[in-house]
């Protein structure tokens, strides 16, 4: 084989790579495109303050969907005894394959940001860094589950 057929050979071999490559970063660029509406209403999220003193025992759900992307969309059911948080379940959310809460950034997950919230009795906990929006996303369905548990 001759030196000019092999060097068309691998022009066509990084002609073919680079249109790969292209396609690959016009469907990755569409991809967050596609999000963003969904990533700026979560962002604009609020954590309203809960009167923890004042929440009724049982076990109650709370949802955050979202209006714009559902990507974010959670589901968490908590558990209230004595007047305090005994519990928090994700039911949907932040889950790995087996149903554990999934490690979102440096080995934490949605289960340590309940933790604080157990801890402190209340939701003006830090997020985790790396993974503020799914943070807030869960931290709102806790709200509204909490909202149920409220006393008048």
């Amino acid at each position: 084989m001759s030196k000019g057929v092999r060097r068309k050979q691998g022009i066509k071999k990084w002609i073919v790579i680079l249109i790969i490559l292209g396609v690959i970063a016009v469907i990755s660029l569409g991809g967050i495109l596609s999000s963003a509406p969904g990533r700026r209403e979560v962002q604009k999220l609020t954590i309203d303050a809960v009167d923890f003193k004042k929440l009724r025992d049982g076990t109650y759900v709370g949802e955050y969907i979202g209006t714009k992307d559902h990507s974010r969309d959670t589901k968490v059911q908590v558990s209230i005894a004595a007047g305090q948080i005994s519990d928090i379940k994700i039911l949907k959310g932040a889950l790995d394959k087996k149903g554990k809460p999934a490690e979102l950034n440096g080995g934490l997950s949605i289960g340590d940001l309940f933790s604080n919230v157990m801890k402190s009795q209340s939701l003006q906990v830090d997020v985790i860094s790396g993974a503020t929006l799914t943070s807030k996303a869960h931290l709102k369905a806790l709200e509204n589950a909490l909202e149920q548990a409220q006393t008048e």
